[in-house]
């Protein structure tokens, strides 16, 4: 196994192949890398200017078309075969000169990733800084996971660390919080960042409702993935109860002598009475799914982070091997 799998996505960079090649041969001269280059499909040279400028530690991936981001990066991990994992853009924007810095982190501290802190952006202040700035915020406060800078693409990772965070759809943004999912252990550290210069930036204001959406299936994977019946047992029996507690007063009312056609309390009762319902056999349907889901495949819902065997039982094991 070699020592380092450096993934890189790129979209249309042709402008920026040679440099980002070229820094990377420098920085890492001393060790023992392959750089898995992920062609998300480009229009431009992308893939003519890597297949020049490709030395033999560089793999190129070239993807039907644009799927994204996200698996792009998920079919660069697949393919990784280092000891530790870097991922980071290939708009030059990320120094390859951080990586050593940032592995000898890795390997001192008991950590499992090291991820990248912008410390002086180089990016507009009201397009990208300012949005990136709130985002940050609320993903820290609704995720719980205290990172800075959840938008700095250059991180290292243990490779098993990286090879089940599980990406898909457009979760490559929320990446610290998945693997803190996973137990794993992050530390940040402050990295280079340096002006685009060639091409132009391919996320825009526009991402931010995809952002919101995908921290809402964020939120449910952390709380409730193993058990949605918590979820939507328990809005459902709080929309069942205040619904028939709505419906029993009508009830009374209606005893009474009341008219209570038309009132619209009653269409109100009668909808979290029915929704509360819905919401419940939801839960116990998403209950099933779960457990088909990891029986089918033989997953567990648990990953055991190391197994240790006193010397009496490895002389045994020994023993029964001979």
């Amino acid at each position: 196994m070699i020592e380092l799998s450096i993934i890189i996505t790129v979209l249309n960079e042709e402008e920026n192949i040679e440099p980002l090649l070229k820094s990377i041969y420098k920085a890492l001269d001393s060790f023992d890398y392959e750089v898995i280059m992920v062609d998300d499909g480009s229009t431009d040279d992308t893939v003519g200017k890597i297949k020049r400028w490709a030395n033999e530690r560089v793999k190129l991936l070239m993807l039907y078309k644009n799927y994204g981001q996200t698996s792009a990066l998920s079919a660069g991990i697949k393919e990784a075969i280092g000891k530790f994992i870097v991922t980071m853009d290939g708009d030059l924007q990320n120094d390859p000169a951080d990586i050593p810095m940032m592995l000898k982190k890795i390997k001192e501290s008991n950590c499992d990733v090291v991820s990248g802190v912008r410390a002086k952006r180089k990016d507009s202040f009201i397009i990208r800084k300012i949005p990136s700035k709130i985002a940050n915020y609320i993903i820290r406060k609704t995720t719980n996971v205290h990172i800075n800078d959840y938008g700095c693409a250059i991180r290292v990772f243990k490779a098993d660390v990286a090879k089940n965070i599980g990406l898909y759809g457009e979760l490559h943004r929320f990446i610290p919080a998945l693997v803190q999912m996973q137990g794993a252990k992050i530390l940040e550290v402050n990295v280079n960042h340096r002006p685009r210069i060639h091409g132009r930036s391919k996320y825009g204001l526009e991402r931010t409702i995809k952002v919101m959406s995908d921290l809402l299936l964020v939120v449910f994977f952390q709380k409730y993935f193993q058990k949605p019946i918590h979820l939507f047992g328990s809005m459902g029996l709080m929309s069942f109860l205040i619904g028939m507690c709505i419906n029993f007063y009508l009830l009374i009312e209606k005893i009474m002598g009341q008219d209570i056609w038309g009132r619209p309390l009653l269409l109100l009762g009668i909808v979290l009475t029915l929704g509360g319902i819905q919401l419940i056999t939801s839960g116990f349907v998403a209950e099933m799914m779960v457990r088909t889901y990891f029986e089918s495949q033989s997953k567990t819902t648990y990953r055991i982070k190391e197994r240790f065997f006193g010397k009496e039982e490895n002389q045994k094991l020994s023993e029964m091997v001979c």
